[in-house]
């Protein structure tokens, strides 16, 4: 089979032909004194050294820990007879910068579903709307709500693909269908874990002494709120990466819904309200 058509070319003569660069070789677009010492320094290698990456994703991994700044927050969620809890505090701090005291870290993804952030607010935004997304259209096709547990492997097979390349998550899935409460802890590995009760960030060692303490499955919806409450306070206490105001939400069967979001500096004083001392003997200075 011939290849020649209106130019009368056949293969083996386009495959004899070579490319002439003489022109590209030529150094007549440059004139002047300085031209031959610009074209040796066009010409020499680069004076910087290479790195040696015989391990990729260790060099990758220890590259952006470099440029990592420190992070903390405090969000908790677990399961009830009446449904998920779910609670987390408003600070947004790089290191020892406060950046913001409002920042939402629990994110509607449906409405029988919310998404707790703690890690890097961007990553976490992004790919819980995303998930969202993902929610919905599933919904669309389906004619019917995803599952809290089809919803978390959704997010855990996206994460698991993006695994070492920098991203950080640490959130947890709770939400409500047709099996009843269901709640999921999921991380930027592609890690995913089933349970009953969760706290996320650097404040949760706090927070889980709370919970372990007053965790009770028969807790009403008043007493589920208090503790998760509680528990978000004492975190920020003692943890200065924690603070802003203690948000609360509960999942029900009839959806998400906001109970309360109080200020910790207020809750402190609710919890420990200043007691004045009474003075036994009160010195009186005497104008003479």
């Amino acid at each position: 089979m011939e290849y020649g058509g209106a130019f009368g070319l056949g293969l083996d003569d386009i495959l004899s032909m070579k490319l002439d660069t003489s022109g590209l070789e030529s150094a007549t677009f440059l004139s002047g004194a300085g031209s031959t010492e610009l074209l040796d320094g066009l010409s020499s290698a680069p004076s910087f050294g290479i790195p040696n990456a015989r391990n990729f994703d260790g060099f990758q991994k220890e590259a952006i820990q470099m440029v990592k700044p420190a992070k903390g927050t405090t969000t908790l969620a677990f399961t009830f007879k009446e449904g998920v809890m779910v609670a987390a505090d408003s600070r947004a701090s790089m290191g020892g910068y406060i950046s913001s005291q409002s920042a939402k870290k629990i994110i509607e993804i449906n409405s029988y579903m919310l998404g707790t952030m703690a890690g890097g607010a961007a990553d976490c935004q992004f790919w819980h709307r995303n998930l969202g997304i993902k929610c919905r259209r599933h919904e669309l096709e389906n004619k019917r709500r995803i599952s809290v547990t089809g919803a978390s492997k959704l997010l855990a097979n996206i994460l698991y693909s993006y695994r070492g390349m920098g991203l950080s998550v640490g959130t947890m899935i709770a939400g409500w269908d047709e099996t009843g409460p269901g709640l999921y802890y999921v991380d930027s590995e592609g890690g995913r874990l089933k349970g009953t009760r969760f706290s996320v960030g650097s404040g949760s060692p706090y927070a889980y002494c709370v919970l372990d303490n007053g965790y009770q499955y028969d807790l009403s919806v008043e007493e589920a709120a208090e503790l998760a409450r509680r528990a978000i306070y004492h975190a920020t206490f003692r943890d200065g990466a924690s603070g802003g105001v203690a948000s609360v939400y509960h999942v029900g069967p009839n959806g998400w819904k906001k109970l309360s979001g109080d200020d910790v500096g207020e809750l402190h004083y609710k919890y420990y309200p200043v007691v004045h001392d009474t003075v036994e003997q009160e010195m009186i200075e005497v104008t003479v």
